[in-house]
């Protein structure tokens, strides 16, 4: 029997308070890690399904054989673990601004364990993904030329409902337009939601890329039992 509750770590951060925290979910008889930002309940290993579809339905948009890939958002890790169960994935770079974030999966504290940091094809980066895509030199500092077959984005709650306010210009048409600069032709940009599909956002993608969708992922909540449904927005150039 594992201890009740425990807080793994606990940062101050430029976005507020970030815990990392393990606790007993005794309805499931199992441990459930958990991250907390500010007062604000951010991700948990309970419900992982939309995370690792993002990034299976942004492969699966892609014509290129040997894709690059860029994840935003590093999270619990279940997105780009996902990418990497994908052995013709050439290079997966992860860019994350939270620096306990990173440190958490060299640890070994989070669910994947080593499972990135071990994989030779895996990059993770320490930079402001929303500061690097409004600038004109790449979403990886330390590969300014580097373009992507994928951008694959998890950091705010939805394209309205932001983390920070400073994020908001990314999601406008000129925000969006100066990330497809970032995309090699024929490449793939998708977005996680918590929210249902929102048709006006679909049409602000179409503005910028040739096609956009938005595409349901229903999984089970079996603290409520029932389902829920979260979104992923994909667009192509």
């Amino acid at each position: 029997m594992s201890a009740y509750f425990e807080e793994l770590d606990y940062q101050l951060t430029p976005l507020g308070p970030l815990s990392l925290r393990r606790r007993r979910q005794f309805k499931l008889n199992i441990d459930v890690v958990e991250v907390i930002l500010g007062e604000a309940y951010l991700m948990s290993d309970l419900f992982t399904a939309s995370e690792q579809a993002l990034a299976e339905q942004a492969i699966a948009a892609l014509s290129e054989k040997s894709p690059d890939i860029l994840v935003a958002g590093l999270g619990l890790g279940y997105t780009a673990a996902s990418a990497l169960d994908h052995p013709q994935v050439a290079s997966l770079t992860v860019i994350e601004y939270l620096p306990p974030v990173i440190s958490w999966h060299q640890q070994g504290l989070l669910p994947m364990g080593r499972r990135l940091i071990d994989d030779p094809r895996c990059q993770l980066v320490e930079a402001d993904f929303f500061l690097q895509a409004a600038g004109a030199g790449g979403l990886n500092p330390h590969a300014p030329e580097q373009r992507y077959d994928a951008i694959l984005v998890d950091i705010d709650h939805s394209p309205d409902f932001f983390l920070d306010q400073s994020h908001a210009d990314f999601y406008s048409p000129q925000g969006l337009a100066r990330l497809v600069a970032n995309l090699k032709p024929a490449g793939v940009f998708a977005l996680w939601s918590n929210d249902r599909p929102d048709p006006r956002f679909v049409d602000r993608l179409e503005q910028v890329f040739k096609q956009a969708w938005a595409a349901d992922v229903v999984f089970e909540n079996p603290i409520l039992e029932e389902d829920c449904a979260q979104t992923i927005y994909l667009a192509a150039t």
